[in-house]
């Protein structure tokens, strides 16, 4: 596995009344999310990006109205259509 390290101000610690741990949880939460949300990852490989169960990451998307199904125009007509 490879190790990422992100520089970030004190400040930010102060300004979001988190720990640095707690902090970190969730830019690495919200960076799963929205590599979710591109349709970079799947939920799987999202919810293992930020070390949560799949139940716990689509708890997670919908508190942050994220939609779990995460399927364009077309497929969503190819997925109503009568065969």
């Amino acid at each position: 596995m490879h190790t990422m390290t992100l520089s970030y101000p004190d400040d930010l610690l102060i300004t979001t009344g988190k720990s640095p741990q707690e902090l970190e949880q969730e830019l690495t939460l919200l960076l799963a999310v929205k590599l979710f949300e591109l349709r970079r990852l799947s939920i799987g490989k999202a919810a293992e990006l930020c070390r949560m169960s799949k139940p716990k990451f689509l708890f997670e998307l919908g508190r942050l109205r994220v939609p779990a199904i995460n399927l364009d125009d077309d497929q969503i007509v190819d997925e109503l259509r009568d065969d």
